[in-house]
């Protein structure tokens, strides 16, 4: 089975709309601008980088796993004021995955979690390679452990 792997961002287009919305519109879709006050803390979800200190970001919930299923979920996530989306080479770890306490939770066909595990950044790509190996794996989502947010989704190539 192959278990090369590529990790896709969230599309940046899905929040041009917000963009230009300012602080009272925002808050009608419970999103706000916040200024990054340390590096790691703001890893933006379209670029998967750090925000730089200074820099500003969107704070929006996000429905991260918009699925029939009964682990459809959403939460926070953070995007760049000036983010690029991150277009990643096969195999390729992103920024924001090489600082922190991860959950990696691997997905069936029918979007049912059949398998997750902690690890520190250093022991994510051997997970991810394992998880891939399983037959009844179709997708991962990797999450910060400890705050729990969502921060991308790993596909077999």
């Amino acid at each position: 089975m192959n278990t090369n792997f590529i990790i896709k961002p969230i599309e940046k287009s899905m929040f041009s709309e917000y963009f230009n919305l300012n602080d009272q519109q925002l808050e009608k879709f419970n999103a706000k601008w916040l200024i990054a006050d340390s590096k790691p803390g703001f890893p933006c979800r379209v670029s998967l980088k750090e925000a730089e200190i200074g820099e500003r970001v969107l704070l929006i919930p996000h429905k991260y796993h918009d699925v029939n299923s009964p682990y459809k979920a959403s939460g926070p996530i953070f995007i760049r004021e000036d983010a690029v989306e991150a277009k990643l080479n096969i195999n390729e770890i992103p920024e924001i995955l090489t600082k922190r306490l991860l959950s990696v939770r691997a997905y069936s066909e029918d979007s049912i979690m059949i398998h997750a595990e902690t690890t520190l950044a250093s022991g994510l790509e051997n997970i991810i390679y394992h998880q891939l190996t399983e037959p009844n794996v179709k997708y991962l989502q990797v999450h910060n452990a400890n705050p729990g947010c969502f921060n991308c989704t790993v596909y077999r190539t």
